[in-house]
């Protein structure tokens, strides 16, 4: 009986977090249409020169490092890796960023609002916007420079949505009454069963990326207003990655920003333990894939687009640049990683290095790093190990709501654990 009281009371305290920390987001509503609000151009050119003096370039004399960047960060697609790399560029050359104010994304699952960057003021104008959002380019452009670089990244659709259910299942209450060991293949043998578009935190379960762009993820695939708004995405931004082929996406991110293959080395972070994964049949994946259709269909329209920039790239030098930066990581890994890979979140010793947890359990790597580093190599391997809460705290971001909900998350997954060790 007592432990049904505890579990009880856990689901009580678990809505009341959840619909608390969503509600903040109707605290930050302030729609502005003015042209005043408008970033002014000359940041754009005077951050450049600033990079530019600071950094040595891989193209000498054919274009100069960009500065002035929007990083559409998704959910569950590797994007984490790639704010790493995004936040030591930035931080190298002492940019601009456009950072939330109490936490680490732009208030989701709300559109995007100027409002919701910490101490802005229209006209500010800032070099660097990547943490999660709902995507509203119209709100995104009035912090930046007319000349910044657009970048995204994608998933296959299937292993996005195996990653998001797995991630967010337990903050989707949909999920909560679905019975079985396996609540994957139990939702998607019958998705309509459990689904409702209405439903609190429902959007992770269907078409994410699509709700991510700020678009309707309960569309048909055949919709039209699906081609529509992919055409419409196309035009918004000048480079999408492709988590798949992450390797030669970030050779195609350093092409397009000018930058050296030093600013795209990366070490794989929040990946999850193996034994975390489901893994999907056949009949499965082709469930899923018809249960985010919509996803599919952006995800093969810019695949297609990813390809052709490769040809154009060149086939053969694009393999020597991936070989290079494989090389490069390799050496970067044997200088800073203890035992040279990732570890279980209980055997990271640093808590610095602990990434962030899904609710109810510890299944994302991390990093122990190692303690005899010449001191030459120190800095680079910390930031290229730190996890994405962390950065931001380091970079001076007050991330009180953030902690308020891990401490309670935490808290919620020893409750559990407990009660686990206590019924067996």
């Amino acid at each position: 009986m007592h432990v049904v009281r505890r579990l009880v009371l856990w689901l009580l305290l678990t809505n009341i977090m959840l619909v608390l920390y969503c509600l903040t987001n109707s605290t930050k509503v302030n729609t502005r249409d003015s042209q005043d609000d408008t970033c002014p151009h000359r940041m754009g050119k005077s951050s450049e020169r600033n990079v530019t003096s600071q950094s040595t370039q891989s193209q000498s004399n054919k274009c100069s490092p960009k500065s002035n960047i929007l990083f559409m960060k998704t959910h569950k697609t590797a994007s984490s890796t790639v704010l790493n790399i995004i936040f030591r560029f930035g931080e190298k050359h002492k940019l601009k960023f456009a950072f939330p104010d109490g936490r680490n994304d732009f208030f989701y699952p709300s559109p995007f609002l100027c409002s919701q960057v910490k101490d802005y003021r229209p006209g500010d104008c800032f070099n660097v916007v990547c943490n999660h959002m709902r995507f509203n380019v119209q709100e995104v452009a009035k912090l930046l420079p007319p000349d910044a670089v657009y970048i995204t990244i994608l998933r296959d659709p299937v292993d996005l949505f195996e990653s998001s259910f797995h991630y967010y299942h337990r903050a989707v209450p949909l999920t909560w009454r679905i019975s079985g060991e396996n609540k994957l293949r139990e939702f998607l043998n019958s998705p309509k069963t459990y689904y409702d578009p209405d439903a609190f935190n429902s959007f992770y379960l269907k078409n994410l990326l699509f709700f991510d762009f700020g678009f309707d993820n309960n569309l048909e695939a055949d919709d039209p207003l699906v081609t529509k708004n992919i055409h419409y995405l196309s035009r918004q931004f000048d480079l999408v990655l492709i988590a798949e082929y992450f390797e030669e996406s970030l050779i195609l991110l350093k092409d397009k920003l000018c930058w050296t293959m030093e600013d795209i080395l990366y070490f794989k972070l929040n990946a999850r333990k193996n034994s975390s994964v489901s893994k999907l049949d056949p009949e499965l994946r082709a469930k899923a894939l018809r249960w985010n259709g919509v996803d599919w269909r952006l995800y093969q329209h810019f695949n297609a687009s990813f390809w052709a920039k490769v040809e154009a790239f060149g086939v053969e030098r694009m393999r020597q640049e991936v070989k290079e930066l494989r090389r490069r990581n390799a050496e970067m890994k044997a200088i800073c990683i203890e035992n040279g890979g990732a570890v279980e979140a209980q055997k990271i010793h640093n808590r610095h290095f602990l990434p962030w947890q899904p609710v109810g359990e510890s299944s994302i790597l991390g990093y122990n790093i190692k303690k005899n580093i010449d001191s030459k190599f120190r800095t680079i391997c910390e930031k290229m190990l730190t996890p994405e809460i962390q950065y931001l705290s380091d970079l001076g971001v007050n991330l009180w709501l953030t902690r308020l909900w891990g401490w309670f998350k935490d808290s919620v997954t020893y409750s559990m654990t407990w009660i686990k060790t206590f019924t067996i």
